[in-house]
Order: structure tokens, then C-alpha cells, then sequence
């Protein structure tokens, strides 16, 4: 097979560790390994200097050249892969030698059987929602988010006012921090952290959960993935953050913003052995009691 390898960072003793038993697997199992340049002397230097590797910068949807792509790291790698993956439906299996792994759940030992399982179709696709932002200016390069869209104030600010529109009707004015537009995906992120609910991958929603909310009777809202929800903001300071997943940029209240269901999604890998309801158990650590 064709397989591309990310990772961010190769840095850590663990880190290192997993990603060079994954590279001897490939190069053992016979596959063409395609990775970004940035690993190219990694793998050289620090691996085999006559390992055979081909570069890609990103995927496209009439060309999308890898049959899968490996993520070794943790969640926050993986969502980085999205920019490299793009609109080509190429799935992605997550390597987890970070922390917590709720996307990237995978220990790199399971690999070979993994690969294997893959080259006899015993995997599904699990296909994720992702966010679309649209703006009157270019903000990011790619404007697209797994996890969530998020509006926040500069650190020294007071709190700000986020006028928020469901198809160009009037929802509600959020005094608070800030507020997230979250998929299902990003409901266990930083949404789960202020307050809003878990959400299962396939439920066709959207999370409105508001940032540290002045007002107390404001709660997060579930709303249907086939809206689109724009913004006006308003407050003290001359400029705010937003952010799509990791990457943030500072904007102006004169910046107009809505965000709506992408065309395309996210393809991660599910092994027959993984589930979500196993995930949330094992992740959140759901009916673990020391009296136990």
C-alpha cells in the first residue's frame, strides 16, 4: 500500500521510540512510505539512511495518491493532518503516543496486525463532521475545523458580546469570555471543559457552548448540523481571537464570520476492536471508583 506518515514533533525518548518502530514495520511489511519533508531527514539521520522515501505537501481530491495515512503523536497531530488530508476522502489512523487519544487511540505495537486488517478491508470508516468558516476577509489558509470554531477575547480584555445568528435569525447575545461552535468530535474537547455535553460522532449536530457566560442562565445549545451561524462581536478592545481547532488569528469587530457544515469529511480508521462507547469508558474513566 501507499502509506503516509506524520508526525509534528519527533522529540521525546517515547516518541522517537513509537515512530521508529513504525517506519521499520512499513519498510518490513513492504509499503511505500510517503511523509512530509520536514521527516525526511529525521528518518535519515536518525532511523536508516537508505530507507526509500517519496514527499507530499497535501492531498487532493482528483489526486488523492496515498490508499492511508498514519498519525503518530496525539490528538493535537492529528488534527494538524487535516490541512495535509484535505477534500481527497484519504482515511486516517491515529497513533497515540501522547496523552489522552480520543481520536488517535492506537498504540503503535498493534500496528503491523492494524495494516493487515486494513489490506483485508476489516476496518469502517468513520466519517466526521467538519466546520466550514467563511469570512468577508481570508483569515486562515485552510478553513476547516474537526473539533470547533471559537471566539475568544485577548487575554486583557474585559468580556466581550457575541451576537449569534441561526440562518440569519437571532439566537442570542452571549455576554461572556468567549464561545464555541463545536462538531460532535470537538464535544469531548474544549467545549466538554466549559460545560456543554458529549455528543456521539454521527448525530448530526452542532454545540453552541459559551465561554465563562455572565449571565447564569445561559447554557450551551444543541442545534441541527444544517444551519449556518454568523456572528457580530462586540467589546472594549479593538481586536479578538478566533481559532479553528489549534490555529488562531487576531481579528476586528468589523470582520463578519459564520460558520456552516463542510461539503466534505474527516475519515478516521475504526478497527473492529475500537468503539466510541469503549472510548468515553476508557478516556473519561467512567465508573472508576476507588472503592472498586
Amino acid at each position: 500500500m501507499k502509506i503516509g506518515v506524520y508526525a509534528k514533533s519527533v522529540r521525546d525518548s517515547k516518541h522517537e521510540q513509537g515512530f521508529t518502530t513504525l517506519i521499520h514495520t512499513l519498510v518490513s511489511m513492504g509499503h511505500e512510505i510517503y511523509c512530509t519533508e520536514s521527516l525526511v531527514d529525521f528518518i535519515h539521520i536518525h532511523i536508516a539512511n537508505d530507507i526509500p522515501l517519496k514527499t507530499f505537501t497535501y492531498l487532493s481530491k482528483e489526486e488523492p495518491v496515498l490508499d492511508v495515512m498514519l498519525c503518530v503523536g496525539g490528538d493535537g497531530t492529528l488534527l494538524d493532518t487535516m490541512p495535509l488530508v484535505r477534500n481527497s476522502g484519504v482515511p486516517v489512523l491515529g497513533l497515540n503516543t501522547g496523552r489522552l487519544g480520543f481520536l488517535a487511540g492506537m498504540n503503535v505495537a498493534g500496528i503491523e496486525k492494524a495494516l493487515i486488517d486494513i489490506q483485508k478491508g476489516n476496518y469502517a470508516i468513520d466519517n466526521r463532521t467538519l466546520l466550514q468558516l467563511e469570512t468577508t476577509e481570508q483569515i486562515f489558509e485552510y478553513g476547516f475545523a474537526l473539533n470547533d470554531f471559537v471566539i475568544h477575547k485577548k487575554e486583557t480584555s474585559s468580556m466581550i458580546v457575541v451576537h449569534t445568528y441561526l440562518n440569519g435569525e437571532f439566537l442570542n447575545s452571549y455576554w461572556s469570555d468567549g464561545l464555541i461552535i463545536s462538531t460532535p468530535t470537538g464535544s469531548t474537547g474544549y467545549s466538554l471543559s466549559c460545560g456543554g455535553p458529549i455528543i456521539f460522532p454521527n448525530s448530526g449536530t452542532f454545540v453552541i457552548t459559551p465561554i465563562a457566560p455572565h449571565n447564569l442562565n445561559v447554557r450551551p445549545v444543541v442545534v441541527s448540523d444544517d444551519v449556518v451561524l454568523s456572528f457580530e462581536i462586540e467589546g472594549r478592545a479593538s481586536s479578538y481571537l478566533t481559532s479553528l481547532d489549534a490555529r488562531s488569528k487576531s481579528i476586528t469587530n468589523e470582520t463578519q464570520m459564520a460558520v456552516r457544515k463542510a461539503e466534505h469529511t474527516f475519515n478516521l480508521i475504526r478497527l473492529t476492536d475500537d468503539n466510541f462507547l469503549d472510548t468515553l469508558r476508557n478516556k473519561l474513566n467512567w465508573g472508576f471508583d476507588r472503592r472498586n
